[in-house]
């Protein structure tokens, strides 16, 4: 069964840039009245300006996820406006990419662990309780394929993406029964801000050299969207990675041992 999302309202956090503006965009689209929630505000009100100029609803709201006391101003100041919050799309993260060693403890680490994990949880605390009032309403997380399949050199990556697909997974199974759906998002590499980021790392060569079709973000909001519309417990993207996920899955040992010839030949000690 679809569902319309004319005149839902749907929270966006990290909503300044990749699959958040995108998914945004589409949302309003659908007929949805959109928050935009992210560090940036030139760049959320950017972007509400340009969905308002099409006819649609938007609103910009400047928040870190790291600070409950904004994430609480955030929902407050949604709920009075809106009255209530329809969907959460929890899409704020970022990625660090190198060998483990050369991570920086607090950045690549500590905040990273924080913003993906943690401040994804706090948002939704402080969302849940206005649902559950409701007796209705959708969480959709953004994880990630390293979610499911654990490589390298995205060690604190993948550690704050296995937490997030528990959380999902775990919160999924308590508030299904009181009319909260919950869904996991689990995209590949995809071309995005995000992405390019990681590109500035010195390990990013060595995985560039590894040939592998990418995802547009445009391409992984439409997927939010269906989501939305058509809720499900988890979507993986694109569709061949559910394979690469399955065989780590049944054969862990030839999938260790591939990586470690990946790493032998190309971990390099300082």
């Amino acid at each position: 069964m679809t569902i319309s999302l004319k005149n839902k309202v749907v929270l966006i956090t990290g909503a300044s840039s990749g699959f958040g503006e995108d998914a945004a965009k589409l949302f309003a689209k659908e007929g949805c009245k959109v928050i935009l929630a992210a560090r940036r505000l030139d760049r959320l009100q950017a972007l509400a300006a340009e969905i308002q100029s099409k006819g649609g609803e938007a609103l910009a709201i400047p928040v870190d996820v790291n600070e409950r006391a904004e994430i609480e101003v955030m929902v407050q100041t949604a709920l009075d406006l809106y009255g209530r919050i329809d969907i959460l799309f929890n899409n704020a993260g970022y990625g660090a990419l190198d060998w483990f060693e050369n991570l920086d403890p607090e950045r690549d680490i500590e905040t990273l662990v924080k913003v993906n994990l943690i401040g994804l949880m706090l948002v939704t605390h402080a969302v849940l309780p206005h649902m559950l009032k409701c007796g209705e309403g959708h969480i959709i997380n953004m994880a990630s394929v390293a979610g499911l399949i654990a490589s390298p050199p995205i060690t604190a990556y993948a550690a704050s993406k296995y937490g997030v697909r528990a959380f999902t997974d775990s919160l999924r199974r308590e508030v299904v029964p009181l009319g909260i759906n919950v869904s996991g998002i689990y995209p590949g590499p995809a071309t995005t801000e995000f992405g390019q980021r990681l590109g500035r790392a010195k390990s990013r060569e060595t995985i560039k050299r590894i040939k592998y079709p990418h995802l547009s973000s445009e391409d992984v909001a439409r997927c939010v969207v269906g989501v939305a519309k058509r809720p499900r417990r988890t979507l993986v993207i694109p569709w061949w990675f559910r394979i690469v996920t399955t065989f780590d899955t049944l054969f862990p040992i030839v999938v260790d041992w591939i990586l470690y010839l990946f790493s032998k030949k190309h971990h390099k000690i300082n």
